[in-house]
């Protein structure tokens, strides 16, 4: 795929992974999409980015709110072309702690984020995408990338929901990729692993350190624009399709 004049949507693009891919992207001629909750960051980076640019307030998790931003987004630009899904909360319960069992509604609610808001997106964008006239001679229409966490694979004590969310994200890649084969929509998911984003950027540099010494190589953190590196790959690669790829520095994670 040529980003060049390509439609995207992205959401949690206010800041973090989204912002870095929101950035990136528009540098190489794309128009964006940001779809987030926080509109004073949202607005000022759409207005920062210019006339390729655009805000819209979503909640992910609603139906209605993604379908009108989607519009709009068809409305201001013409059309759909990427779906980059980033919104997600993390969180930290253990199943049984000091305080009885892991309350079941905040169980629910990542989940509601981070899993089925996800689908919610990517199936609205998708049934948007098949609109498109190819712009292959493979059919090629569109592609959505997802984004994950190592936590899929190596959930961390306290990480039940969270992991469960980031699976399940990891698990609907493939079969969603073959479902949207013939519509020439590519899907893949990006697994990243120690971010450095404003999440833990709170938790003090003597925390950042030690999980830093815990990656393999180089023993940092990742960046966030290190991650947007990676979904250009997945736009302009047309044969990365149905993977759930890891950007990580080696890391894995132990269970505290």
């Amino acid at each position: 795929m040529d980003i060049n004049d390509k439609i995207a949507i992205i959401t949690g693009g206010a800041s973090g992974l989204g912002e870095a891919t929101a950035r990136r992207i528009t540098g190489m001629g794309a128009k964006v999409a940001i779809f987030d909750l926080n509109e004073d960051k949202g607005r000022a980076l759409a207005t920062e980015l210019g006339e390729n640019a655009m805000f819209q307030k979503v909640n992910v998790t609603s139906e209605e709110e993604v379908a009108s931003a989607i519009a709009a987004t068809v409305a201001q630009f013409g059309g759909i072309h990427i779906c980059c899904n980033f919104a997600g909360i993390g969180s930290a319960i253990r199943t049984v702690g000091r305080n009885g069992p892991h309350p079941l509604d905040r169980f629910r609610f990542v989940i509601e984020i981070n899993l089925i808001g996800t689908f919610n997106v990517l199936r609205l964008a998708a049934a948007e995408m098949v609109k498109n006239e190819p712009y292959n001679q493979y059919g090629g229409r569109g592609c959505i990338i997802n984004t994950a966490s190592v936590a899929a694979f190596e959930g961390q004590i306290g990480q039940a929901a969270y992991s469960a969310s980031k699976g399940g994200v990891v698990g609907m890649t493939l079969p969603i990729a073959r479902d949207l084969a013939s519509m020439g929509i590519r899907v893949n998911t990006i697994v990243p692993g120690l971010i450095n984003t404003p999440l833990l950027q709170g938790a003090g540099q003597q925390v950042i350190d030690s999980l830093a010494a815990q990656v393999l190589n180089p023993k940092r953190l990742g960046e966030a624009d290190e991650i947007a590196h990676v979904a250009v790959m997945l736009m302009e690669n047309e044969y990365m399709n149905g993977e759930s790829v890891r950007m990580d520095g080696g890391i894995r994670m132990q269970p505290k």
